[in-house]
Parts: C-alpha cells; structure tokens; sequence
C-alpha cells in the first residue's frame, strides 16, 4: 500500500481512499491530487433514513421526534452509523417499555447497543437463561472487559486493525476471538486478507472508543485509592485538547458519560462496584465552562461542549440561547467557552446566517477566534481589524471553497496578512467560490498575494463585482491589476485603491478600462502627476463615480484632469476632488458644469483653494442637477456680488464647514439663504463666524416656506 500511495508501484494507478480524517491525515499530502469530503446526512437525509428503515411509520414518527427533541443525538446522526444505532436501540426499547428509558446521551444510547447486542449473542447460541440486564452483562465480563483492553491500547496509537499477537497480548484467545466475531459482528469482525492471515476490528471507530473509555474507567475503580475521579478526567481532557485531529474526542466524551451515576447503573454487572459522583460531575462541569486552558481549538472546544451534555448539563447551552434571543439583555463579556457553543449552535442549526460580524461581538480575541467557523454558513462576513490568525485564515479559506458556500460578501480590511494571505486567496480561484464583494483595504498583502487577485478576476466566470485593495503597496503589480481590468472575464463594478502608490499612467489606463463595467473607482490620495497625456485622450463609462480626493494634483496635472472632465462630465454622476490644488482650473471645470448634458448629482471640492467667484457660479449652474455639493474648507472671502444673484437647486445638500467666512461675505451668504431657503433641505456652515448675520438667518429659518430638514453648529439664540 505504501509502494502504491507514493508511486513507486504502478504510477499511473489512480487509487481511492476511504477513511477518517484522522487516518487519512497521515497520508503525505504530495501524495494526494484530489480530496473529497463525505459530510454525512444532513436534518431531511436523518428523517429519510428512519423512515426507510423502519417499517412502522408510527413508529419511525416517534424515534424521529425523540431524536430531534435530544440535540446530542440529533446532531450525531449526521453519522449514517449512527443512525443505525439509534434504530436498533429505540426501536427495541420502544417495544418493551414504551420509550420510558429512552437514551438521551450519547453513552446512554451505546450502553444499550452493548446490551443488545449480548441479549442477542445470548439468545442465538442458548449460552443461558440470564434475562435481566446484571446477570447478563456479569456472564459476558470476561470477553466485553478484555476487547475494551484491546481497544483502549491502539486507540492510543490510533490502530483501527489488529492482529492475533495484539489480541493474545490482551489475553483474548484466538478461538474465543473467532466465535465472538462470528456471534456479533455488529460489534467485532474478523476478515482474512494477503495470504490468508486474519485481521480483526471493531465495526466502527465508535464503538472501539467507547470500549475504550470502558476500560478506562473499569482501571479507576480498580485503583481508585491512588487518584480521585476528577483527576482521572482532568487527565483525560487535557490529553484529548492537545490531539491535533481529535482523535480523543469522542473517547472523552464515553468516558465523562459512564462517570455519570445512572450510567454506571446500567452496566452493573461489568463494574464489581460503582463510585459516587455527582459533586464530581458538578466539579468537572464548571471546570469545562470556565477553561483557563491556553487556545484549546475551536474543534476541541466543541468537543467539551458535548461532554456537557454527556454530564447532563445544559446551561452553557441555555445561556447562549438566550443571548440569541437578546443580545442587549446579556450582561458582561462572552467568554471564549460561550462563543465556541454559539458557533456551534449556528453551526449546527443550518440556517444561513445574513451576517457575522465579529466587531458586535463583546468578547476576547480568542472569543473572536472561535466564531471565525460561522463563516461557513453566512451571506456577508465581517471580520475587519480582527487579528486573524494562520488556522483563522484557513478556516475562511475552507469557507470559500466549500460546495454550496452562501458566502458573499467578506471584509478583511486591517488584518496582516502577509504571511497567511496567499492561501486564503487562493480560495477566490475555487470554483466554488461564490464571492461577490471583497475588502482587503490595510491587509499589508504581499506581490504574491496580489498576484493571485487580479489572476482571480481574470478566470472564468469570476464572481467579484466589488473590490477594495486601498492601503496596500500596488507600485509593483500595477500592469498586471491594468490587464486583469482587461479580461473580458473582470465584471467588477467598484474598484477602491486609496492610498495605493499607483502611477498615473496605471490609472489613465484604468479609465480607459472603466468604459465596460466599472461604475466607481476611487483612486484617492494617488499621485496624478505623471499621466499627462494618457489622462486626456481616455473615455469614462456613463454613470461611473470618480473619486480622486487628496491626489496632490500639481497645476499641470489638474488641468489635464479638468480637460477631461469638460469632455466627459456628461457621463458622470458622482465627482470627488477634494484636496486637489484646481486655482489655475477653474473656467475649464466651470465649463463642463455650464453643459446642458452634465448630469453631475454630487460635487465634492473640499479645500481645493478655489475662489469664491467660481463658488457663485457654481451654485449658478447648482439650478439644474446638483443634489449635494460640498465646499468645505475653502476661502468665500472673494465671492460677495457673484454670490448674491445664483439661485439655489431646490433638495441641493451645501456643506461649508470651515469657510472661513469674514463678516461682510457671511452677510452674502446668509442673504441668499434668506432668500432662498425653501430650496435648501440640507444645510452645513459649521466653523463659518455668523455673529453679525444672526437676525437674517433666523428671519430666513422663520419663514413658513422654509424647508430646512437638517442644520448643523449654528448658535441659536433666544
């Protein structure tokens, strides 16, 4: 098998596979090509089973309601394995004592497959007339106790076969072994292989784990005057937190069940005494939920839930319920332990969440950790400023590429990612990969990482319509994001690049792209001041928004700007220069405003240095389209007679924060409000000195035909 799996032996054969994830963890992966992941059955495949299996409709009705009313064992039946265990024990149980000592855990429910299955053995070869459960499992102690030894030992090693020397090693006899194989197979099988030589296992992992938990506690009673019972579980949990595949789990999870007292009750007959526990059940309880264990794994964490249940204790589970329910109403911080059962919770429920962000989230980083496994099953996953780790990144990587991801929308805006980025990006290549909008603004992401977006946007029915990579260093893959704007495959609508070092030439040629498909680009603090030419001769799309705020255009570089903004403002509804130096501009921009066609709906020229004539004009022009301008931080000193004759556009937003207006122009601009203030619904002259103009802009806001919604940092004066 090893010659085969590494290729040594026939190198052309294609071979399958089939284990665990523990087992098949152990395969080298240079060694597999293709990795398929059989999940089980999902909510309406469990109903399906019982039904089919169980002639009795009645019947399979009440199993079905008595399993998804016990969430431990709902959840479980994604096994198919178990499923057939929960058959064949509830529909037993239902015949003899109508359902009265129906199992609600997990080690309930195998501690009656075990008496089953010896009821069975025992009826089939007459071996006696034992009928109660006691005298029953007394009779069959010696093989039961022996296999759980066999058990126990290469689960350790993680051996799911043996052979005659590790059963002789437990002191099972060969023959013995044979027929027991043969009596009840449902629990041990024996098959022949190469050369005729006999293998023996269990018939799932399952059972050999709770054999295994079995022997273990079967060990305690026998030495119980060396260490304590709670010691003894402490032992084994913090042995089962530090496997990395979890192979411990379920183990951990029989053994904390049969330490429960009615448990151990049920397999008196195999215990020669039982041991009081309920203060220690209590003990372990609260040790679970307040775990100052360092980063146990989400998955093991989840793994401690259960064994909650397994302990009959629920309230971990019912806080995190109710914090569902209210979230405001839930006092102090999650902790680590209640975000890994939320997640679970959500998890488990099916339901696609609409959102996940991890910022409304009042807990640690570590409680954030664990809710990062949510995203598996959400829309729109905010996971900003999060600190994500490597094994986070991976997670949101699995997400991605997982069949049937509802993902859609992912935000992991000011996360490093300079070392783990490349394989969580490499899921957008997935065709799987369902992601329409993504933000990766102040993720430090390196050239290769980059490299692998704009190869995404170029594959085949990619997926993005929105992208952010705004301050992330682009200087050196600049050609590369240009061609991938190219591909006739790229669709994406809104592309952010703020603060990104990109030349101007990339982004002339970005605009000549934008003719397609790109409706908003923001291009902000860029340097514009090399691209000249280029700039002046390219087409932008209709109805693409252009934000080139604090590009530091020089007077050159403004101008050529501008030039095309008189040829294409008709196709722009969205303008944003703010901190561009446009003084020398001004009758060219003026231009293209004055054009009947422009369509411009939002003006942004916050601290441009224009003069105030050019304001007056534009609040002329303002009459036809404008809905919201803002000339914030710019001098009015300038703009008295201009400004007294332009009319304003009725629902027009005018923000003039910090204009520094003097007197005189404050009596000018407080005139035209008086006279125009039933067009104005919006209004915003914060940081203007208006003391001398107060009568006249109160006469204004008294006025019946005044319109005024909102109206911010004016003193107003009885």
């Amino acid at each position: 098998m090893t010659s085969l799996i590494q290729g040594t032996l026939l190198p052309f054969a294609l071979l399958w596979i089939t284990s665990r994830p523990a087992a098949a963890s152990q395969i080298p992966s240079q060694c597999i090509s293709q990795l398929t992941e059989v999940r089980g059955f999902n909510d309406p495949q469990k109903e399906e089973y019982f039904r089919k299996r169980i002639s009795d409709q009645n019947q399979a009705k009440r199993i079905i309601s008595h399993i998804t009313a016990t969430r431990s064992l709902h959840i479980m039946c994604h096994m198919p394995v178990f499923c057939w265990i929960s058959a064949t024990v509830l529909q037993q149980i239902l015949e003899q004592d109508d359902g009265k000592e129906a199992p609600k855990t997990l080690t309930e429910m195998f501690i009656h497959f075990l008496l089953i299955q010896t009821t069975r053995k025992n009826q089939k070869y007459q071996e006696g007339s034992e009928t109660d459960r006691q005298s029953l499992l007394k009779s069959h102690k010696g093989v039961i106790l022996k296999l759980a030894e066999l058990a126990f030992k290469h689960l350790e090693n993680g051996n799911l076969m043996f052979y005659e020397e590790d059963l002789r090693e437990c002191g099972v006899d060969v023959s013995e072994a044979s027929v027991y194989s043969g009596m009840c197979t449902e629990i041990f099988r024996e098959e022949c292989v190469f050369h005729h030589k006999k293998v023996y296992c269990f018939v799932h992992l399952s059972i050999q784990e709770f054999l295994a938990a079995l022997h273990v506690f079967v060990s305690f009673l026998n030495i119980t005057s060396y260490f304590d019972l709670f010691e003894l579980l402490m032992r084994a949990m913090d042995k089962a937190l530090d496997s990395k595949n979890g192979h411990l789990d379920l183990f951990l999870r029989f053994l904390v069940g049969i330490s429960v007292e009615s448990n151990q009750a049920l397999l008196q007959g195999l215990l020669t005494n039982t041991h009081s526990s309920s203060e220690t059940i209590k003990k372990t309880c609260q040790y679970i939920k307040e775990l100052k264990r360092k980063n146990p794994s989400p998955e093991r964490y989840i793994n401690l839930i259960h064994c909650l249940f397994e302990m009959n204790d629920h309230s971990l589970h019912e806080e995190v319920q109710k914090y569902l329910i209210s979230p405001d109403g839930f006092s102090g911080e999650l902790s680590p332990g209640h975000c890994s059962a939320l997640a679970h919770m959500l998890l488990m429920s099916e339901e696609v969440l609409d959102e996940l962000d991890l910022s409304k989230y009042k807990t640690s980083e570590e409680g954030r950790y664990r809710l990062v496994s949510v995203v598996r099953y959400c829309q729109k996953a905010i996971l900003a400023d999060c600190k994500l780790t490597e094994k986070s990144c991976e997670i949101v990587a699995s997400a991605l590429q997982s069949a049937n991801s509802p993902l859609r929308e992912l935000d992991l805006s000011q996360n490093d990612l300079q070392t783990s980025g490349e394989k969580l990006l490499s899921a957008l290549q997935s065709p799987n990969c369902k992601l329409e909008t993504l933000r990766l603004a102040g993720c430090k992401l390196t050239e290769k990482s980059c490299e692998i977006v704009t190869s995404a946007l170029q594959s085949e029915n990619c997926p993005l319509r929105e992208l952010d990579l705004s301050q992330n260093d682009l200087q050196t893959i600049g050609e590369k994001l240009y061609s991938s704007l190219q591909s006739p495959n790229c669709k994406l609508e809104k592309l952010r690049l703020v603060g990104c070092k990109l030349r101007g030439r990339f982004l002339a040629l970005a605009h000549q792209r934008a003719n397609s498909h790109l409706r908003e680009l923001d291009i902000s603090d860029s340097e514009l001041q090399d691209c000249g030419g280029e700039l002046l001769h390219q087409p932008l799309n209709q109805d693409c928004k252009v934000r080139l705020t604090g590009c530091r255009l020089k007077h050159s570089s403004s101008e050529v700007v501008v030039s095309v903004l008189q040829s294409y403002i008709y196709q722009l509804s969205e303008l944003d220069m703010s901190g561009c130096d446009l003084q020398t501009s001004e009758e060219k921009l003026l231009s293209g405003l004055r054009n009947p066609d422009c369509q411009l709906e939002k003006l942004r020229l916050v601290g441009c240095k224009l003069r105030g004539r050019f304001l007056a004009v534009t609040l002329q022009w303002a009459n036809s389209h404008l809905k919201e301008l803002d000339i914030s931080d710019t001098e009015l000193q300038d703009c008295e007679e201009e400004l007294l004759h332009q009319s304003l556009n009725q629902d027009c937003k005018v923000r003039l924060i910090s204009c520094r207006l003097k007197h005189s122009s404050s009596e000018v601009v407080v005139s035209i409000l008086q006279s125009y203030i039933s067009q104005l619904s919006e209004l915003d002259m914060s940081g203007c000195d208006l003391q001398t103009s107060e009568e006249e802009l109160f006469s204004g806001l008294r006025n019946p035909n005044c319109q005024l919604e909102k109206l911010r940092d004016l003193l107003v004066v009885n």
